[in-house]
């Protein structure tokens, strides 16, 4: 059974049968963990190629392969406590309820004194996400990692689409966009009158000394949004629109070592892997990608 989602009440504490890192999921771990997976099956709004439902399940298969170690920060984060979630239920009845959904499990993780790390599924998802944390920390800034802009009003008649999660995420928290490579020109004219810091990939790959001007656009408090096509394909090509010209692995590490350094980062998310089957590198460079992630952060919150 997933977890459940009742409007105005908290959802109970259910763990999945797969976990991260095949680690124990239960209530005693949960009491003492630092960080909390949710797994998301949605892709309700994806228009060209569906299948990121499938997302979640496939990061938590790889991530069980994974080494505990890791040989950056020379800590195993495993060890801080990080305890997953059952699916959580899936609704059909509207893209807004399902976001609804995230928002009521993303304010029952942090109000449990948690990281919530959200797996997707589409990135739609990470609205509910950003909504709960905004409720928590009022100078939230969302770091959005995408090669596409995501700031339409609207799309397909509707405002609640993955095309758009960015444009209502304005409404709860202020912006900084990286590796955006695709964009309608209303977006750009958006972009531009509402100074939103906003580095292309292109000009990051023509100006390395733009890196170091990211962190300091950030507010005190952090949520991270990671859209695997952030990755230039030749190295994620599981998702459903990848662009060329994307960032490399260390550029992205890179960048969030520094946030995690200078900022306090409240939840993340890593959305919109489409598994291919004949390919497993794209799902562990993923499970790699959330370790990697906890690991910055919990190291860096024992300072």
């Amino acid at each position: 059974m997933a977890i459940a989602s009742t409007r105005g009440s908290k959802p109970p504490v259910r763990f999945g049968s797969l976990s991260f890192l095949g680690l124990n999921s239960s209530a005693s771990e949960f009491a003492s963990a630092r960080a909390v997976i949710l797994p998301v099956p949605y892709d309700g709004t994806t228009t060209y190629r569906a299948g990121t439902r499938e997302g979640p399940r496939a990061i938590l298969l790889a991530s069980r392969e994974l080494e505990l170690y890791d040989e950056e920060t020379q800590t195993e984060a495993c060890h801080s406590g990080i305890v997953t979630l059952e699916e959580l239920a899936v609704t059909v009845a509207s893209p807004r309820d399902m976001v609804e959904r995230v928002r009521e499990a993303g304010e029952f993780i942090l109000e449990a004194g948690k990281l919530p790390v959200l797996l997707g599924g589409e990135h739609l998802l990470s609205l509910g996400m950003i909504e709960a944390a905004a409720r928590h920390f009022e100078d939230l800034s969302v770091l959005h990692l995408d090669a596409h802009a995501d700031l339409r009003s609207s799309y397909q008649d509707s405002p609640y689409s993955n095309a758009c999660v960015m444009h209502q995420a304005l409404r709860h928290a202020s912006l900084v966009q990286v590796g955006v490579r695709s964009m309608t020109r209303e977006e750009h004219q958006l972009i531009t009158e509402s100074k939103i810091p906003c580095f292309l990939a292109h000009q990051l790959w023509r100006d390395a000394h733009l890196w170091e001007q990211i962190v300091p656009r950030l507010s005190s408090h952090v949520y991270i949004s990671i859209d695997l096509d952030v990755f230039d394909p030749a190295l994620m090509p599981a998702v459903g629109t990848p662009e060329p010209g994307g960032l490399g692995w260390y550029e992205v590490i890179g960048l969030l070592r520094r946030v995690t350094q200078a900022r306090r980062v409240v939840g993340f998310d890593v959305m919109e892997l489409l598994p291919q089957g004949q390919s497993m590198a794209s799902e562990f460079l993923a499970a790699r990608l959330v370790y990697k992630l906890l690991s910055y952060i919990l190291l860096d919150s024992k300072r």
